[in-house]
């Protein structure tokens, strides 16, 4: 993080990322010093509102975060940005969001949390965007224009007002990653579950916080006399959607060998939870999330690497795990190496359902859509540790040619989640 003082001492000359965090109310004109190299600038958890007709001049200026502000509108000035590529206003109150306010190059798209009742008509010359979060808004509709954005590849639309889910949002020829549980049409009021039990607080010995996501905390707690994991949800909205909605998904979801097994959920008037057998020792993090750079692809640490033979089983046991989600009609939205756990032996622990759906409501050609839109993120998934595979052999040169027909463009092409499991 960098000071204002530095920046008007001109301490920064020369940098290539700024980030202020000093309660602005206005935009600092000394900004401007580094239009010649600024690439990335982080104005977020400020108070402003607006930006300058003149903030073009940062003419390399690549990514801009702006949430947390007190923005009510898209400042129309962005579309006169010639490089920039992605932009962040989550947490703001925007509630306008005028006819071409945001340059077509844009890739990358964060709206979370504000106030948007509509997206603009024009909103389909976006061509070149990949990743586009409006959960927790108020859209009651789509515009149909915004099926022209065939880079898209990751949609959030989870807490919104919308009355139905448009086919041809499922029919976008790219998309791997879609949430939108919360909607008016899908949107859970109560807890549905019958297979698992409710859980007082009470009964729970509540230790320290062990873990940290983006819709609650996770804690390690004492229940019957053994130990357990608690997923504390936060308040009523989450960057993914409704917690109601997540926990709803966690139980459709039932038991699977690969999943993190739950075992009951806690249902008090101000708190919702998710009680969990504690994972064992060993394991760790598949992947890491994505980077500027990938937009929507896992990266890895720096000299990791796994054997193709680790590679296939880890495939095996994601195949038919995505095949049981969606058997109880449950997509997840989010499937990705960061959200999976795996250890030594190649044994596979999934979860994280903050951008779960449940597909129940839905016809079966909807059903069938985001069937194919998740075997599209397997595919991904799968081309994700290629990356990182030791060596090459038949094995790879299988979990390659399955990628491939998972990744094809017509959806109705891909194989299903039993047929990739037969051909691994």
């Amino acid at each position: 993080m960098n000071t204002l003082e530095e920046l008007k001492s001109g301490a920064l000359q020369g940098c290539t990322r700024l980030q202020l965090v000093e309660a602005l109310t206005d935009f600092p004109k000394e900004i401007y010093t580094l239009a010649n190299t600024l690439e990335i600038l982080d104005l977020s958890n400020n108070q402003l509102s607006d930006l300058p007709d003149d903030f073009h001049t940062l003419k390399n200026l690549k990514r801009l975060f702006l949430s947390f502000n007190q923005f009510k509108h898209i400042p129309k000035v962005l579309k006169q940005c010639p490089n920039l590529i992605m932009v962040a206003f989550k947490g703001n109150q925007i509630c306008e969001f005028a006819e071409h306010s945001l340059p077509r190059n844009i890739e990358w798209l964060i709206l979370t949390d504000n106030q948007i009742k509509a997206l603009p008509e024009s909103f389909g010359e976006y061509r070149k965007l990949k990743k586009l979060a409006l959960a927790g808004n108020q859209l009651t509709a789509l515009p149909e224009s915004m099926s022209a954005c065939h880079e898209l590849e990751l949609v959030r639309l989870s807490a919104n007002r919308l009355s139905n889910i448009d086919n041809w949002l499922l029919e976008l020829p790219k998309l791997a990653w879609l949430a939108f549980s919360g909607n008016d049409f899908n949107r859970s009021d109560s807890l549905k579950s019958e297979q698992f039990s409710e859980i007082g607080l009470d009964e729970l010995d509540v230790k320290q916080q062990i873990g940290q996501g983006a819709s609650g905390f996770i804690h390690l707690a004492q229940w019957q006399q053994r130990p357990i994991a608690l997923k504390l949800f936060k308040g009523n909205i989450t960057s993914d959607g409704y917690p109601l909605d997540e926990l709803n998904c966690c139980l459709q979801a039932n038991e699977h060998p690969n999943l993190i097994k739950a075992l009951g959920y806690i249902n008090e008037p101000s708190q919702l939870g998710l009680v969990m057998e504690l994972i064992g020792e060993g394991f760790r993090n598949l992947g890491l999330p994505p980077s500027f750079d990938t937009c929507t692809r896992d990266t890895f640490e720096n000299g990791c690497q796994y054997s193709p033979e680790f590679v296939l089983k880890v495939v095996k046991q994601m195949s038919s795990t995505l095949a049981h989600l969606h058997k109880n009609h449950v997509s997840h939205g989010d499937i990705y190496a960061h959200n999976s756990m795996i250890n030594d032996n190649a044994d596979l622990l999934f979860g994280d359902f903050g951008a779960a759906t449940d597909l129940s409501q839905l016809v079966p050609y909807q059903q069938q859509c985001i069937h194919g839109i998740e075997i599209r993120a397997l595919g991904y998934f799968i081309e994700d540790l290629l990356t990182v595979v030791s060596n090459e052999n038949a094995i790879t040169e299988q979990l390659a040619a399955i990628a491939t027909d998972c990744l094809r463009v017509a959806a109705i092409q891909r194989p299903s989640f039993s047929e990739v499991l037969n051909r691994l």
